[in-house]
């Protein structure tokens, strides 16, 4: 299945912005990011179609899923 990731802030850098990614049947939310080396515990937001969603979220054909980090500020 087809599924565009776009990623954002320091996530971007040594990667993409927006990438079609083919990947399996029952892929979770959680499995790309740990495909993209992703530390989950770097993760602040994951958007599924403009709504949050969770690492166990399974992904379907035409999604279009944004993962965002932790945003630190003083």
């Amino acid at each position: 299945m087809r599924v565009q990731v776009k990623l954002f802030a320091f996530f971007r850098e040594g990667r993409f912005i927006k990438e079609d990614r083919e990947l399996p049947e029952g892929c979770t939310a959680g499995e790309v990011v740990d495909a993209l080396n992703i530390a989950r515990e770097e993760v602040g937001v994951l958007m599924l179609n403009s709504r949050h969603c969770q690492f166990d979220t399974v992904l379907h054909e035409g999604d279009i899923y944004a993962i965002f980090p932790v945003i630190g500020g003083g």
